[in-house]
């Protein structure tokens, strides 16, 4: 698999992608800019904006019409080095979820303690009792705080014995440790730990080689964190989400999941300007100008803009992912036109040039 990583760095610094590799679904089609109706300049202003102000950037993937149209690493990062997702890794379990759910696993209107009696408190209180799968996956489990499962022997012990001061299904509180506990429900559900049930479903279809993800003290894959991906499979990611679950003419995942996952299920917030104000799906984030993302600490982002037909796939060590965000929105997104353009040869050519220049510090 290295060898073919190594390869496909090749072709893709010199502009050639193999059909054969295509053909394998290890990589996306690539296509120039305007082919696929975006401006090479309106792409090159982002990338230098985000290099000249975004603390660290690490890479950028632009897919429109499923085609990877602009691709960039900063020096050391490179192609086929796989990067921490942080909390975008919860749009991976949430998926899980998702196929559990379709394949007769699960339901997500269980109660959570039906697959922990054992790991019940003594007298859980009724809104413990209350908590259902579904409370998880849109961050209204009713805690007030996070539990710190870091700090615990037994991880799912440590979450129902945290006081559940609220109503769940009525109070948004962001809470990695809900999706540890999605990740350990489809453990018990499906026999597999969420990386090894999602191997077939999900990354072999894909193309994306087995990854990494972080386990706890319990041997579950943590769920809110821990996955370690490529650029490009993030970009796989979010095409397929994107495509309502369609593969290379397969449906992978259940149309009707991948609209309920990525629709506003909870409010969080009413600030019209802000993006973590626009409501939340199933471990996804609603976005300004009709998209959704699932995101990660630092600045690791897969952005669905279903209105663009266009996928954007960022990693990056920032303290502000707000102004990460806002430069999609201020730089890129008037790029995007409808038809395609006029091949422009000489911005493509600066756009080339600055890529192959890149840092990571300036």
């Amino acid at each position: 698999m290295k060898t073919i990583f190594i390869k496909l760095f090749w072709f893709v610094a010199a502009g050639i992608l193999p059909q054969a590799l295509l053909a394998q679904g290890i990589a996306l089609p690539r296509s120039t800019p305007e082919a696929q109706g975006v401006s090479s300049a309106v792409i090159r202003g982002f990338i230098e904006a985000a290099d000249r102000t975004v603390d660290s950037m690490h890479s950028i993937m632009l897919v429109r019409h499923g085609h990877v149209v602009a691709e960039a690493w900063w020096a050391p990062e490179s192609p086929e080095k796989p990067h921490v997702l942080w909390s975008l890794s919860k749009s991976f379990t949430s998926t899980a979820v998702g196929l559990a759910a379709a394949e007769g696993k699960l339901s997500i209107d269980d109660r959570v303690l039906e697959h922990f009696a054992e790991d019940a408190p003594a007298a859980p209180s009724a809104n413990l009792k209350a908590m259902r799968i579904r409370d998880l996956l849109t961050m209204t489990a009713g805690h007030q705080e996070e539990v710190n499962l870091r700090a615990a022997e037994h991880w799912a012990k440590a979450f129902l014995a945290h006081s559940v001061p609220h109503k769940p299904g009525t109070h948004f509180r962001y809470n990695t440790p809900a999706t540890y506990m999605l990740s350990a429900i489809v453990q018990k559900a499906t026999g597999r730990t969420v990386l090894e049930y999602l191997t077939p479903r999900l990354f072999d279809p894909l193309g994306i080689a087995p990854p990494k993800w972080d386990t706890s003290p319990q041997g579950v894959s943590i769920g809110g964190y821990g996955l370690y991906l490529r650029t490009e499979d993030i970009a796989k990611f979010g095409q397929l989400y994107l495509r309502k679950g369609v593969w290379n003419g397969e449906q992978l995942l259940p149309a009707d999941w991948v609209e309920q996952a990525t629709s506003k299920q909870v409010s969080n917030g009413s600030d019209p300007e802000r993006d973590w104000d626009q409501g939340y799906g199933f471990q996804f984030w609603r976005c300004r100008y009709g998209g959704y993302r699932g995101d990660g600490k630092d600045g690791q982002f897969c952005i669905v803009l279903p209105d663009q037909d266009a996928v954007i796939a960022i990693t990056a060590n920032t303290r502000d992912m707000g102004a990460e965000l806002n430069l999609v929105w201020d730089k890129l997104l008037s790029g995007f036109g409808e038809v395609p353009l006029e091949e422009n040869r000489d911005e493509q050519a600066k756009l080339k040039l600055l890529i192959q220049n890149l840092k990571a510090s300036r």
